[in-house]
């Protein structure tokens, strides 16, 4: 992901509606993505993002730079999805994966099977992440998918350096288990 230029969000913190809805198509996707990582629903995700979106350009004005904009939006959404999740207080859907985009080569036509091997073999693993305890799932989403930095997560979770890495490394763990428990689900894709 890439950062907005400090031109754009000056102008968005000076009010500029236009900068905001271009800094809004630049960012939506990503917070879309995490939205859905944290409630595990696209409908609920829908509604998240729009919220966190909000909600930053109500407070893009108090953003003093310190972070990166990316951090300091994505600890929005993190906040916020937290929150609602404790209000939901139900199970989360089954989350389906964004379409990844496969390279083209000149004059060879995928093979649409595999292509379908592969994403439902991407499905069933990020299924095994949304089963795991919300921290590890968290974290595993913001590596993996947001591919965020160690620090970025710990100042997007408020959490210590330290403690990001165990949680990673303890995510990391437990899907290796539940990867290898149900192997069985993986061959029969």
């Amino acid at each position: 992901m890439q950062e907005p230029s400090a031109n754009l969000l000056g102008r968005c913190r000076n009010g500029d509606a236009a900068a905001f809805s271009e800094l809004v198509a630049e960012q939506q996707a990503y917070v879309y993505n995490l939205a859905l990582r944290l409630l595990g629903d696209s409908a609920e995700a829908e509604d998240l993002a729009q919220e966190a979106l909000v909600r930053a350009w109500q407070m893009l004005p108090s953003f003093r730079g310190e972070a990166r904009f990316t951090t300091w939006l994505y600890r929005i959404v993190v906040n916020l999805g937290l929150n609602r999740r404790a209000r939901l207080r139900r199970t989360l859907a089954t989350v389906s994966l964004d379409d990844v985009a496969c390279p083209q080569v000149p004059g060879i036509e995928p093979d649409p099977l595999l292509a379908q091997t592969d994403q439902e073999r991407k499905e069933w693993i990020w299924r095994q992440v949304d089963a795991l305890p919300e921290r590890y799932r968290v974290v595993i989403a913001l590596y993996y998918q947001q591919e965020r930095t160690y620090d970025e997560m710990a100042q997007i979770l408020c959490l210590p350096l330290n403690t990001v890495k165990t949680h990673l490394a303890r995510a990391r763990h437990l899907l290796a288990r539940r990867l290898a428990a149900t192997q069985g689900g993986l061959d029969a894709l």
